[in-house]
């Protein structure tokens, strides 16, 4: 059935209804945004307030014993856990430094990602350790081409081979 109504009364029922569907849809989506967002503000505060319980172990639980001491004065209680004189600290060993060979000298690492230290003085040969930047090490001698060096730790004195020319000579 065709009604005889003017061009601009259908044209306005057109854009009546495109704009209640495109309120209704930004509208749709504001209310999912606002019930994700409270869902979510929910479940950090959640988790954020309900802490775990503080573990107890044994020792906190288990009574403890009390010693008395009496003197003529008076009566003095002391816990076991509390030493009545504190032990002496054992005095160090003084570290005993191995003999430096008479043409090593002591260099400082210059490659800012550091050095990898190789069993062999080639590029294929194992990974045995690293050597950060700046570390003080002692070189003990250069391969027969000067590309690689051997050097020693000086903090576990292990040993090995560093690519040559990532080292600057220190004076210690």
């Amino acid at each position: 059935m065709l009604t005889n109504k003017p061009i601009w009364q259908t044209s306005l029922k057109v854009i009546y209804n495109i704009s209640q569907f495109v309120l209704g849809f930004i509208l749709g989506i504001s209310i999912i945004a606002v019930v994700a967002g409270s869902a979510g503000l929910y479940y950090f505060a959640r988790m954020s307030s309900v802490l775990p319980k503080k573990p107890v172990y044994e020792e906190e639980t288990a009574p403890k014993t009390e010693i008395v001491i009496e003197t003529p004065e008076e009566s003095l209680t002391v816990s076991e856990d509390i030493p009545i004189f504190p032990p002496e600290p054992e005095p160090e060993p003084e570290p005993i430094e191995p003999a430096i060979p008479e043409n090593a000298y002591f260099a400082v690492v210059t490659w800012p990602q550091g050095l990898s230290l190789r069993a062999e003085p080639t590029i294929n040969s194992a990974r045995i350790g690293g050597i950060a930047y700046n570390t003080k090490i002692l070189i003990l001698e250069e391969s027969s081409d000067k590309k690689w060096q051997r050097v020693r730790l000086l903090g576990n004195q292990q040993e090995g081979w560093v690519k040559g020319g990532n080292t600057k000579k220190a004076s210690y």
